[in-house]
């Protein structure tokens, strides 16, 4: 799977002063907001009445919080939903300078989030996105990759680049 088609460069967030999991979600939700936002016009626009909000967003991902933290241990979190918001599937990527308390099972402070929207008709697809970022976000070494760079673009390129051993 090609994360290229997944997550843009500018969806890629690193070291955002963030200290809980309400604000990571709505910081993710806004940048969701805008991908969205930018596929279904072709380009960055600002909010307007036909435009997605990020609270519609960030509800979802706290209402599938609900069910049960996407929290993956090993300082790695997946916040996910299906919406009639988006026609395509969307991710944002949040690297931590400190992690934050995301209701992990290991109790690991996260500082790795990948957050994910899919239209509501991708059952399939939906599925095999989670498994393949579960994956990926359960090898070490590139998530030590990711928490070793500095800067957005150097992140990006990680993640749509990474081929697993």
């Amino acid at each position: 799977m090609n994360l290229e088609t997944l997550i843009s460069a500018n969806a890629v967030i690193s070291n955002p002063e963030i200290k809980s999991k309400k604000r990571a979600l709505e910081f993710l939700a806004e940048h969701l907001t805008l991908q969205v936002n930018q596929s279904s016009t072709g380009v960055t626009t600002q909010t307007t009445t036909e435009d997605v909000d990020a609270l519609s967003i960030f509800q979802l991902l706290t209402e599938r919080e609900k069910l049960g933290s996407t929290s993956m241990g090993h300082g790695v979190a997946l916040p996910h939903t299906r919406t009639s918001l988006t026609k395509n599937a969307i991710g944002a990527f949040l690297k931590l300078d400190k992690g934050i308390d995301f209701d992990n099972p290991d109790q690991q402070a996260t500082d790795l989030i990948f957050a994910l929207i899919v239209p509501e008709h991708y059952t399939d697809e939906h599925l095999k996105i989670l498994a393949h970022l579960a994956s990926l976000f359960s090898d070490e070494k590139f998530c030590g990759t990711l928490r070793e760079s500095n800067n957005s673009q150097e992140i990006y390129n990680k993640l749509i680049n990474w081929q697993p051993a």
